[in-house]
């Protein structure tokens, strides 16, 4: 427990504030980091650099404080997830629950599981507005988004969660463009135009299959570019269940297919898929290049 006797200033009323808050922002970092133990880390961080804080924040910090906790909860839960992510060695399997799963209720795991595929700003931006009404003003400077981008990561992740996921950017001839550019980029080798395509909070995830044939899954721009671009080289663009992708077919069989996810012009997730009963469900239609 942080020691609150050294406040001044106001600082005492917000540590007092953190003490009738903490049920809150125990349930809203679980339900970020999967984890009640990671949750309490998360939690005792936000607790220990909102005591540093100076004394010029006390009158915001006690006129909303729960928002300004869980905002530093979140920061903190952010943060956790991204390194996590960075790290993630298993493989991602699109079609399984996947993901930690350390609820006892299979429905309770079954969505851990869901939120783990998420990257880490959907992940925040959905649970924050969607399980605890946060708004998406509020929501924008924790993610490092505008509001309107904050919507439109909660929406995706309310798709995929619901198990209705599609491609966020309605327009085909859009999306075609966008990974157009992306081959262009990687057969040109030019990883600053890749770069340019991809959003900060990216993620390359791989099966099962294409892990054992030398993928790897990766988080944010520049390991992204870096694990896409061979990968992308030798693909043809091609539509995949009816949204824009990539798909390497040797003799006219598709081997390996990479999905894009496009949200605000930028890519945000690859999937990378070589396992043939994955391949099998995919309707793919080869575009003129």
């Amino acid at each position: 427990m942080v020691d609150h006797t050294l406040n001044h200033d106001g600082h005492a009323s917000l540590a007092d504030r953190f003490e009738e808050h903490r049920p809150r922002l125990r349930a809203v970092a679980h339900r970020l980091l999967g984890s009640l133990g990671k949750a309490d880390d998360a939690v005792k961080e936000a607790e220990l650099r909102l005591s540093r804080t100076g004394p010029e924040h006390s009158e915001e910090d006690i006129a909303d404080p729960g928002a300004r906790l869980t905002a530093a909860v979140a920061r903190v839960c952010l943060r956790m997830l991204r390194s996590r992510e960075s790290r993630r060695e298993d493989p991602w399997d699109p079609w399984g629950a996947g993901g930690p799963g350390q609820g006892t209720d299979p429905e309770e795991r079954a969505l851990l599981g869901v939120l783990d595929a998420l990257t880490p700003a959907e992940r925040v931006a959905f649970v924050l507005h969607d399980m605890f009404e946060v708004s998406f003003e509020e929501i924008a400077p924790i993610v490092e988004r505008t509001p309107a981008a904050a919507r439109q990561l909660a929406a995706r992740a309310r798709r995929r969660v619901q198990g209705t996921e599609e491609m966020p950017e309605p327009d085909l001839a859009h999306q075609r463009e966008v990974v157009s550019a992306v081959l262009a980029a990687s057969r040109g080798g030019r990883i600053d135009a890749l770069l340019a395509l991809l959003d900060p909070d990216a993620v390359l995830r791989a099966d099962a299959e294409a892990i054992r044939n030398g993928a790897t899954t990766a988080h944010g721009a520049q390991a992204v570019a870096e694990g896409l671009a061979d990968r992308a080289r030798s693909a043809r663009v091609a539509l995949v269940d009816g949204a824009a992708g990539l798909v390497w077919a040797p003799a006219g069989t598709p081997r390996s297919v990479l999905t894009f996810t496009v949200l605000d012009a930028h890519v945000t997730a690859v999937d990378i898929l070589m396992d043939s009963r994955h391949l099998d469900r995919l309707n793919v239609e080869f575009l003129p290049e």
